[in-house]
């Protein structure tokens, strides 16, 4: 899967959050991001499944 780089800016101390609840689940202050955003898409029912992903794959 490939991966899409992208600047977020966020204040200060949202950020300390996010670090230290990333590293109270031993993960990078980015994987812990990812692992929110993904569990938000899959509680609202938008995360496009995986069938869905490859139909829509060029070639």
């Amino acid at each position: 899967m490939s991966k899409k780089s992208f600047v977020l800016r966020i204040d200060e101390e949202t950020f300390k959050a996010i670090e230290k609840w990333a590293g109270d689940e031993f993960r990078s202050v980015n994987g812990q991001l990812e692992y929110l955003i993904d569990k938000a898409l899959k509680d609202a029912k938008r995360k496009p499944k995986k069938d869905e992903k490859e139909d829509k794959a060029p070639g």
